[in-house]
This record gives structure tokens, sequence and C-alpha cells, in this order.
């Protein structure tokens, strides 16, 4: 491991105190700390206190007001005192000499990135990013309970069960997955120093087996074209995506023939409930204009938009109205247009989306949806280059 990541590992063993006291612990060995010779300067690491702003820390360092705010000008784009946080780590880099100086202040708001503020006569401001390193990771299983618990189960960050999710948002429905179904995935991680995990990346590859059937997907980017295609080169994306949310369950599906939980008689239930926190976005699934963003008795607030002469979406039962969404608006695919609520008729948060084909109501679950355009023929060659190899990694991991 390199050497300032082994200090920053040895400084979480070894901290400073909170507030600005020095804390007792053992001296680093003569080396370099975020660029500077620690036979030069002495180097203590802190913490941000709870409720401790910027100017009362370096106040209490004994950096005057003047000299903070020709720091917090300086540095305008690359800090914002506002979004530090308690526990959040700084360092205090002092000169060996007898004055004791606080040459340099670092703030370190992750292992990925730091900030330096010089202290001497010349002052400046600079954030730096730590050079990252992006590895392939390729796993696969069965799921169990839901994708996030089964993924965690592996060490696997949740933001791999987000990007699936986008990346299968237009042809399986993540409200339907069941116990059973597997899964196969390969994905970038971002590394500092090769051993510090920082963050996860693209998906690169990935295979659904869901409902008896095998789903593939394979990025591909070329400059001009970038999306995810299947193994024989058409298209993932649809018109429509499959929910207006993305993580929830279904709990009324539609029907003709439904008791309704407030009204207390039977009707039909031409939509689809979705439950879901009071608060989760709602996005839109396609593209198109708000012909309706109001409020009634029995729909709550709602927001219906009209996707082209064939189609037409509705959610119902809003907390609230996305900002901007009014009539006559423009809305793209995944756009957030509302959020999950109880409003209108409704015992609970859920969304209620409705679907119109030519005028009638049908069922989206049941709606065949046609596809985006395929990969052009001219850059098979190319796409295969790159899906085959990551096609024989997930079928070897779907045997094991």
């Amino acid at each position: 491991m390199g050497l300032i990541l082994s200090l920053w590992l040895l400084a979480r063993i070894l901290p400073g105190s909170v507030g600005g006291s020095e804390a007792e612990g053992e001296a680093v060995d003569p080396g370099f700390l975020f660029g500077y010779s620690l036979r030069e300067f002495d180097a203590k690491r802190y913490e941000v206190g709870d409720g401790e702003t910027f100017g009362g820390l370096m106040d209490a360092w004994g950096i005057d007001a003047v000299t903070v705010d020709a720091l917090l000008e300086k540095g305008s784009e690359d800090f914002n005192p506002r979004k530090w946080r308690a526990g959040d780590a700084y360092w205090l880099l002092r000169s060996k000499d007898s004055t004791r100086q606080v040459t340099y202040f670092i703030y370190e708001p992750s292992v990925a990135e730091y900030v330096v503020f010089g202290l001497r006569d010349s002052l400046f401001v600079r954030k730096v990013e730590r050079p990252k390193a992006t590895k392939e990771r390729a796993i696969g299983g069965e799921i169990n309970g839901s994708l996030y618990a089964t993924l965690e189960n592996q060490g696997v960050s949740p933001a791999v069960a987000v990007k699936l999710s986008e990346v299968y948002a237009w042809t399986i429905d993540f409200f339907r997955i069941q116990a059973g179904d597997r899964f196969e995935v390969i994905f970038e991680e971002s590394y500092v120093d090769d051993t510090v995990f920082v963050g996860t990346g693209k998906i690169l590859a990935a295979r659904f087996f869901h409902n008896g059937k095998s789903f593939y997907a394979f990025r591909y980017e070329n400059g001009e074209v970038e999306g995810y295609y299947d193994h024989e080169g058409e298209g993932m994306k649809r018109m429509f995506l499959k929910a207006p949310l993305e993580f929830a369950r279904i709990t009324s599906r539609y029907t003709m023939n439904r008791f309704h939980p407030v009204q207390k008689r039977w009707k039909a239930h031409l939509g689809t409930d979705y439950a879901a926190p009071s608060g989760t976005p709602i996005l839109a699934t396609a593209n198109g204009t708000v012909v309706a963003a109001a409020y009634n008795s029995a729909n709550g607030n709602y927001v219906k938009i009209k996707h082209n002469g064939t189609y037409t979406t509705q959610y119902l039962h809003m907390s609230r109205i996305g900002k901007g969404v009014r009539n006559g608006s423009r809305v793209e695919q995944g756009q957030v247009i509302g959020y999950v609520g109880s409003t209108g008729l409704a015992t609970g948060p859920h969304v209620c989306y409705r679907f119109w084909k030519n005028g009638r109501q049908v069922d989206p679950l049941k709606e065949p949806i046609q596809r985006a355009d395929p990969l052009p023929r001219s850059l098979w060659s190319d796409f295969e280059s790159g899906m085959k190899p990551h096609k024989a990694i997930l079928d070897s991991l779907a045997k094991v």
C-alpha cells in the first residue's frame, strides 16, 4: 500500500481529538504526506466537531478573519464550507521551527480527494483528486429475498442494484422478481492506491434469468453510439419504462373487479398500484407532453402525459407534483414528475399508474412495447469484440 494511504489508515488508528487539541500518539516516520515533507512539518489529524464551522475552527487555530475570507474567495470553486460535516477529517501541518506556525490546513472529506489551504504569505487553495484505478469485477448468484440483500451478502455496493435496475428498466419488472431468479454481472469498481474502494462505475455486461428466460445486456460505446444491447444487438430501451418507480411493490393490478378499500364496493380498477414510502420520486415512463397536472377529490394530486397519438399515461395520489411540471410542459423518460403520497381516495402511500392505448385504458404489464433501434450492422463486428468475452464470463458464472 502507498505511503499516503498507509498514513491515512494509521491516522484513523491514532486520530487527533475534536475541537483543536492535539492527540497523544506515535510520531509519523519521516516521509511525505499530501506531498509535503514530514522532516519539515509536524502533521496531526483531527475531525470536524458537531456544530463546528469553518470560520470558528480556523479562529481556534489562530487564523484571523481576514485570512479566512481571502481563502474562501480563492477556494470558491474547490471548497464549500456549508458542505462539510461533523466527523470529516482535517490535518494541520506545523513548521518544526520555533514559531510552530500552522503552514497548511488540509481538509480531507474522503479518501478520494482533499483540499489544501496554504497559510503562508502567499495564500492559496487547491483541490487534489487522488489517482484512481478502475478494475472489472464479475459476480453472480441466485436471488434470495431481494437483489439488494443478495448483492450485500457478496460484499457488493447497493449502487450495483440501482444501476442494474436502470439497465433493465425497459425489459424486467423488478417488482416481480422472485426467489430463485438468477443474475450475473460484470461491473467497474474504482480504487485509490489499488486497495481502497471508492466507488462503483459502469455496468459492462449482465444476464438476468427471470420467468424461465435469459435477458442479456452489454454496454457499447464508440464515441457516437452509447447504450446497452442484448447479445443479438437489439437495444435494451423501449418506448416505456416497466414501472414509474425504481423500487416498490405492486399492491393492486389492473382488473375489472376489485373491492375498493375506500368506497367499500366492487368496481373496475383500471390501473396498477405501486406502494412505496411517501416522498419516493415518481418517474415519467416515456417522453411526452403534460396534458394535466392538477388535484381532484378522487385522484388527489395527479399528472397525465400524452406521449403520441396512441399512448397516454396518468399518475395518481401524489404527495406533490414535481417542480416545473405543469399543463403543456415537456417531460423526458425517467424525469421526476412528482412524489408518492396518499392524496385523494387512497388508504396509504402509493402511485396508481394508468395507461391508455388509442383512448382505451389497458394493462401496461401486458402491453407489448416497441424496442429502440437495434445496433447498426456496420458496428456489429466492433460490438462483438467486446460482447463475446463478457458473455463467456457471464455464462461461466451461471454454471457455478
